[in-house]
């Protein structure tokens, strides 16, 4: 009989090979990789392997175009996300979010914890859930556990938005979509979020109109 071990990396290995140029189909709310706790990896890939699904990942991430991807998002249930943001050009969006670019990298057996009690709620989305967006009140600041992909352990704080896409690839693995924490009176489809409140820094507006609390 098949060690689960070994299903996991037939599966991984497939996924791999039939990325399209590089780029894997991402799975959208409702399938069942989603709401699925995430396998620890423990050395299931060999190392050219593991390099082939970061890879993978990331040109999947880029492409769709987002700021993080988790490996359930491909269809795999395994404890690895991938997390990379250019920023943003208006400077009063970015300080209010605390919004700073994050460089290229890989979480793997991530785990975060709050830092302090102090959150900070603004819209955010999801590759899997196209279209829309909510939001959400998370931790301003964490504490991130856990590895990289050569095995060098991370401990360390991050503040704001690199704190926000922490926690929210960290949830996938966990089988947690953002919705799930987000004020759902909240929730905006893509042309009206546009049109009325991308340009707000912190969504104030949005939660006078649209009535639904901010955190004090």
């Amino acid at each position: 009989m098949t060690s689960p071990a070994a299903r996991l990396r037939d599966l991984t290995l497939r996924v791999v090979e039939a990325a399209a140029e590089g780029v894997a189909p991402i799975v959208r709310a409702g399938h069942p990789a989603l709401r699925a706790t995430a396998q620890a990896y423990d050395g299931q890939l060999a190392d050219d392997e593991l390099a082939a699904l970061v890879a993978v990942m990331h040109r999947t991430m880029r492409h769709a175009p987002g700021v993080g991807l988790a490996a359930p998002q491909i269809g795999l249930p395994l404890a690895i996300a991938v997390v990379e943001d250019p920023g943003v050009s208006d400077e009063r969006v970015a300080e209010v979010r605390e919004r700073v670019r994050v460089e290229a990298r890989v979480l793997v057996n991530p785990a975060y914890e709050a830092a302090d009690d102090e959150r900070a709620a603004f819209y955010e989305g999801c590759l899997s859930v196209p279209g829309y967006q909510a939001v959400v009140a998370r931790h301003r600041r964490v504490r991130l556990t856990g590895q990289d992909e050569t095995g060098a352990a991370l401990d360390e704080v991050l503040t704001g938005w690199p704190a926000r896409i922490v926690q929210h690839e960290t949830d996938h693995l966990r089988g947690t979509l953002y919705l799930d924490r987000a004020e759902l009176r909240s929730l905006a489809a893509a042309d009206e979020l546009g049109l009325r409140w991308a340009s707000e820094p912190r969504p104030e507006a949005a939660s006078a109109a649209l009535g639904f609390p901010l955190p004090s």
